[in-house]
């Protein structure tokens, strides 16, 4: 069985010119974290911010609330405990040489359930603001206002669960809990937990990624315009049912990470922290670095200390509050540079080392890295960078800014190209192996077809880009069509050749393992504020008559045999046949074999593998008839080893029948 060889970060000839760079870097981050640790004792003692500011029981009774507020020259907490007026007992006091306000409140001045946000004056203005640190956020439906809650159950969640990460290849489900249901409207977490998380335990998923958990303002930004950091989305439904959706997925053995949107912020004053003193500085860049034109939001300002002690505390809040098992950073590309990626094209390593890079930035995604892993040491961090930054997702100790993985965003970018621009009797093998494989060796990274990104608004999903119409006529599988047919067995090929190449983890967006059709919209003034395009159409799964539910019990499949042989865990893939004219990649992964045949007509016999010695059967093959296919291949068939003579050399060889457009799983016992 091969190993996966994992170079260390400087030991790559093309970083020579830059190892002093990436050495200050490293030095620097660590002179930071040594910093911000030493008069709490520890990064994790530092980030707790949240456990300071913001609204707390006080022990021994009453109520204490804090705000970080420089430029403010006075705070008063506002509720429907105060008739929504300013007054005295709920006015904040500064703290004495401190940018810090605070105010402390008797037990029965304010109770469970009850709405509150901040008014605040500053020299020449004053305005609403919803508390920076606030926990629980929601929005009256018939204002569209958002508010602060209090939340303070009598009942404190209970968890049932306790669990850690394994240590294994994460297979990675990524869904969005408002689009999760099949009726137009939002979904809730609870009916999340009941209904689709079965689903994706039965699928062989090992690992949640939620999207938009947390609370914002506009729900077509998909999550991604924060506005509340420590509050999770109302919308869905309340903390508890957010942890015990969590302690399910635990109790089942599934691990949940979230997107953390730490990139920018929503550019809202009232819900957001923009202008949150009467200045736009507070916690953003001054000038127009603080704002993100493309995104139309604000970029934080990750050089201040009160900024990290924000951000880190977000991070571990999420871990504490909620159990959350680590996170995919979201938009880490614009976070990194000055230009935010945008209009630029990575091909000159210098560019990862020059003035474009916003250094602080670089050493927040390292501070991170520490801090959550000093937390939970098993807990997943996930870099979402098209860059290719250089040691991104390398250990810290080496020099990187230790992401344990960076999403392959050149995969999806691979498939959708060849389904978009290329017939498929021109598709180039060997690109498509190059586009599969193609990471630095100082780095693990998820692979995946597509995520909710390929079908936002303007594109589409996987199989409708093959299939186009005939998706609305031809999906039944006793009425299915020659476009319907290519367009379903390309797809179980692209899934199973992206699993089999995977860096060290894959990822599909809910719905995706069965080809969902069309796109994801969501309710905007453009669509007519509708929902029809922002749920999960779950009959088409469960429907046997179907090929979509052919599509989604091949995912299965293929997820659970290479579960089984935890290929994805301790091997790197290794080419053993590549033909352009024949169409056919054949690869080896631990004791698995993936031969794959994308050729539009041509199919194979007898065909000649060079094989290592061993046994050989097949486990599983795209062209069965219970995949939606035509049932070429006789299934569980046993593959005699054969011995030529080459050039004086005795070689192992397989002799078998490749179906076009179909995949092959062989295994050795």
């Amino acid at each position: 069985m091969q190993q996966p060889t994992r170079a260390h970060l400087l030991d790559d000839p093309w970083l020579t010119p830059y190892r002093d760079v990436i050495r200050r870097r490293a030095e620097a981050a660590t002179a930071q974290a040594r910093r911000l640790a030493e008069k709490p004792g520890s990064l994790a003692e530092f980030a707790c911010a949240h456990e300071y500011y913001g609204l707390h029981r006080v022990p021994g009774g009453g109520w204490m609330f804090r705000e970080w507020a420089p430029r403010a020259s006075a705070l008063w907490l506002v509720g429907d405990f105060s008739g929504w007026k300013t007054c005295d007992p709920f006015r904040l006091t500064r703290l004495p040489g401190r940018d810090v306000w605070e105010v402390r409140l008797p037990s029965d001045a304010i109770r469970h359930g009850q709405f509150y946000r901040l008014e605040v004056a500053w020299e020449g203005g004053h305005g609403e603001r919803i508390p920076a640190y606030a926990r629980r956020v929601v929005q009256d439906p018939s204002s569209d206002v958002f508010t602060a809650q209090v939340w303070d159950p009598p009942q404190p969640f209970r968890w049932r669960h306790a669990f850690r990460v394994p240590r294994r290849a994460p297979l990675i489900y990524e869904a969005h809990i408002g689009m999760a249901q099949e009726t137009c409207g939002v979904g809730t977490t609870d009916a999340f937990r009941r209904n689709v998380l079965p689903k994706i335990i039965d699928a062989g998923y090992n690992t949640i990624q939620l999207m938009a958990v947390m609370e914002h303002p506009y729900y077509a930004s998909f999550g991604y315009q924060v506005s509340s950091f420590f509050a999770s989305s109302s919308r869905f439904g309340t903390p508890e049912d957010l942890k015990a959706l969590i302690d399910d997925a635990h109790g089942a053995g599934v691990a949940v990470v979230m997107d953390l949107v730490h990139s920018h912020a929503v550019k809202n004053e009232r819900e957001g922290l923009s202008r949150f003193d009467g200045t736009t500085s507070q916690y953003f860049h001054a000038g127009l670095r603080g704002w993100h034109d493309a995104w139309d939001s604000r970029c934080f300002d990750y050089g201040k200390t009160d900024v990290l002690h924000f951000l880190l505390s977000n991070c571990r809040y999420w871990l504490d509050e909620f159990h959350f098992d680590g996170f995919r950073f979201d938009g880490i590309t614009s976070l990194l540079y000055m230009h935010h990626g945008l209009g630029v094209d990575f091909t000159d390593y210098g560019q990862y080392f020059d003035a474009g890079v916003d250094e602080d930035a670089w050493l927040y995604c390292n501070l991170a890295n520490r801090l959550i892993h000093e937390v939970r040491p098993d807990a997943l961090t996930i870099a979402e960078d098209v860059s290719g930054m250089p040691g991104l997702a390398a250990p810290i100790a080496e020099g990187g800014a230790g992401f344990d993985y960076r999403m392959a965003m050149g995969v999806p970018e691979c498939w959708f190209k060849l389904a978009r621009d290329v017939r498929d009797e021109d598709w180039s093998v060997g690109y498509l192996w190059h586009e599969l494989t193609n990471r630095r060796p100082d780095e693990r990274t998820v692979n995946y077809v597509e995520s909710h990104d390929q079908a936002l608004v303007g594109g589409k999903t996987l199989l409708f880009q093959l299939m186009d119409a005939a998706m609305y006529d031809s999906m039944a599988r006793e009425a299915s069509s020659v476009t319907a047919d290519r367009g379903v067995a390309l797809h179980k090929l692209a899934r199973l050749a992206t699993l089999a190449t995977a860096g060290a983890g894959y990822l599909n967006f809910m719905g995706n393992e069965f080809g969902h059709p069309e796109w994801i919209d969501f309710p905007r003034e453009g669509n007519g504020n509708s929902y029809l395009y922002a749920r999960r159409q779950w009959h088409l799964r469960d429907d046997p008559a179907l090929l979509f539910s052919c599509l989604g019990d091949f995912d299965r499949e293929m997820l659970r045999l290479v579960t089984a042989a935890g290929v994805l865990d301790d091997t790197v893939p290794r080419l053993l046949h590549l033909s352009e004219a024949d169409k056919v990649l054949v690869l080896e992964r631990g004791s698995l074999m993936f031969l794959f045949n994308f050729h539009s007509s041509c199919s194979v016999s007898d065909y000649p593998v060079r094989v290592p010695p061993g046994k050989y059967r097949g486990i599983l093959n795209s062209d069965e008839l219970r995949f939606g296919g035509q049932g070429r291949i006789t299934a569980d068939q046993a593959y005699p080893l054969l011995t030529e003579t080459r050039e004086s050399e005795c070689v192992f060889l397989l002799r078998v029948y490749l179906p076009c457009r179909t995949a092959l799983l062989l295994a050795k016992p």
